[in-house]
């Protein structure tokens, strides 16, 4: 169970402190440029948004729970490959667009106003509803594995609140963080969770009959992490990590894990502007 927490309150903080830092930087902007009246408009959009994204995994949990045992299989499928997409596209996105995220955010807001107190609506909306929707469907993906209790929903609660008050604390300059680092470290646990959604994705089509070799095991150590254990559970909550899997899922597991580290992980490139030319003497 805690390592299916611990999932949950990455996933949670990390989207959490993504949809922080928007609503933080539109708020210092709209404070520091006096403007304190638009305030209502970015809560606004603020809570459609967040609203969007609970009747969003509201209507995933309905959707599954009244498919057939095959239908779930394969919808559970999809929706654990969607999430592994996103949050493959996420993590690349936010480790380019960290240091830049602030002006950026500002630069649209200023448009914002110039349209209107609904182009502020929705501008805050379209910032916050990104994070929330990838949330939920992230959420959804991560606890398809795991035994049903509170602990996923727990987790990412914790996730939540933790990404607010960090974005409190940022936007009070109360808490100062590096966030090229933090985005890095987060990114790799959260590449490791990918894995472990999309290994899980590839068992459900095998489960669906999509794809064959469920009952080929790659490897059995069972006996040595029995999946009841402690650490069992660990494993399989935080990585989708399991005792018995088959070939397939571990060459999934592999395929999405070695090429997208290697390219997390290789230095970026800067783009070098020409040095001046000097004058002859």
């Amino acid at each position: 169970m805690g390592g299916t927490v611990f999932a949950s309150y990455l996933i949670g903080l990390r989207e959490g402190l993504e949809a922080a830092l928007v609503v933080s930087v539109l708020i210092a902007f709209l404070v520091k440029s006096d403007r304190k009246e638009k305030l209502p408009q970015v809560w606004a959009g603020v809570g459609a948004a967040v609203a969007l994204s609970v009747a969003f995994g509201a209507l995933l949990t309905f959707t599954a729970a009244h498919l057939e045992y095959q239908s779930q299989e394969l919808f559970d499928a999809i929706t654990s490959l969607l999430a592994v997409v996103f949050v493959t596209w996420m993590i690349f996105w936010m480790r380019r667009a960290a240091r830049a995220l602030s002006g950026e955010l500002r630069g649209k807001l200023s448009d914002a106003l110039r349209l209107g107190s609904l182009a502020v609506v929705v501008m805050a909306f379209l910032a916050v509803a990104r994070e929330g929707l990838e949330t939920a469907l992230l959420f959804f993906a991560s606890v398809q594995g795991a035994t049903t209790s509170v602990a996923p929903l727990t987790g990412i609660s914790l996730g939540l609140v933790s990404a607010v008050l960090i974005g409190w604390g940022l936007y009070r300059s109360a808490v100062r963080i590096n966030l090229t680092k933090f985005f890095t470290w987060t990114g790799l646990l959260l590449i490791l969770v990918a894995a472990g959604i999309f290994k899980y994705g590839v068992h459900d089509l095998q489960e669906a009959g999509v794809l064959p070799g469920l009952s080929t095991y790659a490897f059995d150590i069972s006996a040595v992490i029995p999946a009841d254990s402690w650490y069992g559970t660990l494993l399989a909550g935080m990585l989708n990590i399991t005792p018995q899997p088959s070939v397939a899922e571990v060459v999934a597991w592999a395929v999405y894990l070695v090429p997208t580290l290697f390219f997390f992980l290789r230095p970026q490139r800067m783009k070098s502007t020409p040095a001046p030319a000097s004058s002859a003497a």
